[in-house]
């Protein structure tokens, strides 16, 4: 079983479905036994929805440096 830290590592690939097969079982059985990722997963699908909703939209600066600060925290 991978641990917390390496299934948010790869939430967003396997968000985007360029996982393989292996890492996408690895991580469904992650976010099976545990909330706080499975909690994460359903952030990022919100986060995603938002944005795509605000693609639309002007993003206000403030909004935007918060939005690369939660990413970059995601990515390490």
């Amino acid at each position: 079983m991978i641990s917390c830290a390496e299934a948010v590592r790869r939430l967003w690939e396997y968000i985007d479905d360029v996982v393989d097969a292996s890492e996408r079982a690895l991580i469904e059985t992650h976010l099976a036994r545990c909330r706080r990722c499975c909690g994460e997963l359903e952030f990022a699908h919100e986060l995603r929805r938002t944005l795509t909703d605000a693609a639309q939209e002007d993003v206000p600066d403030d909004v935007l440096r918060r939005l690369r600060h939660t990413l970059e925290e995601l990515e390490r």
